[in-house]
């Protein structure tokens, strides 16, 4: 049994789906009273997430935050209220190699600009699925090239999980420190801005607030959670995690359908 945290925590910075949500995208009763206990105690509570900032409303809308939302996996930092605070935008040759590379391993590609998400198919995989839980509708567009200076992420989507695999191990060889590739979803290979990664979002936090890395706990449940795991003092991974996932956090909890985000909180932030 690891111990529990000895610095106090100042922040707790949470993953949304898989994490945060159920896999019906519902806040729990029972997380939402978590995150109403954090602030009781004086922590404050943040998200982040590869969604899009307004991809994030939902939980905004029933959290009441008070703390900057990292949308694309730290790619656009946003106030609550949806100013944009800053944007963290790919160079074009990355966004031209990323794309060639995804659609070499016969992915779809997706790109997002900090206030558009466009495709190629309507019908694709997961579009419809994404679209229900972002709560706004993807634009279709062949030729992506007007963009190319505009994109703050590029997804690779395929549910033929090697090929995806395949995708992010020959993104991260061909483009090296130029971006940041890891998987949101085993079917989502999001590539971002090199310092737009889960783990900028705690180094971010810890500036702003002026608290050590150590007193923020992070909680995840997929390879990109691991960039905040590696920053911050208390990590914890979620059930539903993969067993490399779980390995590299400090605690693991109850999957996200089984109160697994409240029962951390309660357990190993609020020690109750």
């Amino acid at each position: 049994m690891k111990s529990l945290p000895s610095e106090p925590i100042s922040l707790v910075l949470a993953d949304v789906d898989g994490t945060l949500v159920t896999h019906d995208k519902v806040l729990t009763e029972r997380t939402k009273n978590a995150v109403q206990r954090l602030r009781e105690r004086g922590i404050r509570f943040a998200i982040t997430s590869g969604r899009p900032p307004r991809g994030m409303n939902m939980v905004n809308d029933a959290l009441h935050l008070d703390t900057p939302i990292a949308g694309f996996n730290g790619g656009v930092f946003i106030q609550p209220g949806g100013k944009v605070i800053s944007s963290r935008i790919l160079s074009r040759e990355a966004v031209a190699t990323t794309i060639e590379i995804i659609r070499k391993h016969q992915l779809a590609a997706w790109l997002y600009t900090p206030d558009e998400w466009y495709i190629p198919d309507p019908n694709g995989p997961h579009v419809a699925r994404e679209a229900w839980t972002v709560k706004f509708e993807a634009k279709v567009l062949t030729d992506v090239t007007p963009f190319l200076d505009q994109a703050v992420k590029i997804v690779g989507v395929s549910d033929d999980l090697a090929a995806v695999a395949a995708c992010e191990a020959e993104c991260r060889k061909v483009l090296g420190s130029s971006v940041s590739a890891a998987r949101s979803q085993p079917y989502y290979l999001d590539v971002t801005h090199p310092e737009a990664t889960k783990g900028g979002v705690v180094v971010y936090l810890s500036r702003l607030f002026q608290i050590l890395p150590e007193q923020i706990a992070t909680l995840g449940d997929m390879p990109n959670d691991v960039l905040m795991f590696e920053k911050s003092g208390v990590s914890i991974a979620m059930g539903n995690a993969s067993a490399e996932v779980q390995a590299q956090a400090r605690f693991v909890t109850a999957s996200s359908e089984e109160e697994g985000f409240a029962i951390a909180i309660e357990r190993f932030i609020l020690k109750t």
